[in-house]
């Protein structure tokens, strides 16, 4: 999930301390989770764990702190949440963990901004026994997290990319795509959900670590949007000024998409072009009831951040690290596509459905 639009530096030090010094009485395992790990809480007692996300006004965000917070209070330990004010605000995520580190916290819980200029942070803690799980947003490498929990980034953008190649038929042979991408940092959110909606729509992507090395015809150009509505309506008429004939248009959520729709609508075109997107977040789902996204991936951040809270104390207990989803290199937290117009061989679920389970 990517969701805010850049403004001015700075640093949101939040602080929801959920529950501090419960006392809690050892007990047996609980059951095993979807990872393999089995609850344990008679080490959680006074454990820090700390939850660093991107921005905190972002629904994606938000939702996930909420999920973090009802672990943290059902499992009697005290969640510290940090955010920077802006997607892209390394800096704050910098001191978040300095802060942590100080702290004597047990696990941090990251969403990061920037996946390669916070890893040497991140090593500072590791090496200091810190759990790490980056959650939803892969470090850059990977393996430089504990951990990752996170949507299939590269599937959810697959799904909305065999829906489109489905729903034009033959008409795919001969699209003409505009890719609204998030920044020019090419984070691995961005990169995996861009190059997994060329591969379902079938495109040879070249290099897949890469976001604009295609060479197929089909695909007029890319441009940023930050992830925002506005970010996405002027990415959207700076491709439209290059084709005007653009008939899919791929988004990398869904404030872009709502952006991208209000440029299309302002050129009579808005009926027109299939525009697909990833996030599921409660706007984004309604708008596909309203007929202005045709399919969007849903990812479940609750769970991200619960999952991870749970995972951090199981290590305190334990010493066991969270296992990956087989033939992973993450814990797959799990993606459903969302349209009101299915195609045949591809799994989805009505806007309808969707709602019940959407967030934000």
């Amino acid at each position: 999930m990517v969701h805010e639009r850049p403004r001015q530096r700075g640093i949101v030090w939040e602080y929801a301390t959920v529950s501090a010094k419960f006392r809690l009485l050892a007990t047996a395992a609980m059951g095993a989770l979807a990872f393999g790990l089995v609850t344990s809480q008679a080490s959680a007692e006074d454990a820090i764990v700390g939850l660093i996300t991107k921005t905190n006004t972002n629904p994606f965000f938000v939702k996930m702190r909420e999920g973090a917070e009802a672990k943290a209070k059902e499992l009697g330990v005290e969640l510290r949440s940090f955010a920077g004010k802006y997607d892209g605000d390394n800096q704050a995520q910098v001191e978040a963990i300095e802060s942590l580190i100080a702290a004597g916290a047990k696990g941090i819980l990251i969403t990061p901004s920037d996946t390669a200029a916070i890893v040497p942070t991140v090593k500072k803690a590791r090496d200091a026994g810190i759990l790490v799980i980056a959650l939803d947003t892969p470090l850059s490498p990977i393996e430089a997290a504990d951990a990752t929990f996170a949507t299939d980034n590269f599937k959810a953008g697959e799904f909305i990319g065999q829906w489109a190649k489905a729903t034009l038929g033959d008409g795919a042979a001969n699209a003409k795509i505009a890719m609204l991408d998030l920044n020019a940092s090419q984070v691995t959110v961005d990169v995996l959900r861009d190059q997994g909606f060329l591969k379902g729509f079938g495109v040879d992507v070249k290099d897949a670590a890469k976001i604009g090395d295609e060479d197929d015809a089909r695909i007029v150009g890319h441009d940023v949007t930050d992830g925002s509505e506005e970010g996405g309506r002027t990415a959207m008429e700076n491709l439209l000024q290059k084709d005007p004939e653009i008939n899919v248009v791929y988004t990398i959520n869904e404030p872009a998409a709502a952006g991208a729709y209000e440029a299309l609508k302002a050129m009579g075109m808005e009926s027109s072009v299939l525009v697909v997107s990833v996030d599921g977040g409660c706007p984004g789902v309604n708008n596909v009831k309203d007929g202005v996204i045709g399919a969007t991936s849903m990812q479940f951040p609750l769970m991200m951040a619960s999952m991870g809270v749970q995972a951090v104390v199981d290590h305190a207990a334990s010493g066991k690290k969270p296992e990956n989803s087989p033939g992973l290199d993450f814990f797959n937290t799990g993606v459903e596509l969302i349209t009101d117009k299915p195609v045949d061989g591809l799994p989805s679920i009505t806007s309808e459905e969707g709602l019940k389970k959407c967030w934000g």
